[in-house]
């Protein structure tokens, strides 16, 4: 289990190294809003993963189908991502000169 949680948190850390470096990422607030952005995309790889592995319905106490438990949490998980992304307000075309963010003019 120790051995999969380090993977998926060593996949989430590539991700945010590889913003890092794309977009010049240095001040504090952009470095808290890569931790958030690094947790959730952790969670969501384990979350997809152990859905991927059980399948998108469980049989509840009661032998009935019900949506996986961690279908939700995925949702969660991907929302809190995109969010941290597009608080840091990377450009995906950049419209100014060099790498990094814009500033503000």
């Amino acid at each position: 289990m120790m051995r999969y949680a380090a993977r998926t948190r060593l996949a989430a850390k590539r991700e945010a190294n590889r913003l890092v470096r794309e977009y010049n990422i240095t001040d504090v607030g952009g470095e808290a809003l890569l931790r958030t952005f690094a947790s959730a995309f952790s969670l969501e790889i384990s979350c997809q993963e152990q859905i991927d592995k059980e399948g998108l319905t469980v049989l509840d106490r009661f032998e009935q189908l019900k949506p996986h438990p961690l279908l939700t949490t995925l949702r969660d998980a991907r929302s809190q991502k995109l969010a941290a992304l597009k608080t840091m307000n990377l450009d995906l075309e950049p419209l100014h000169d060099g790498p990094g963010r814009p500033t503000r003019r």
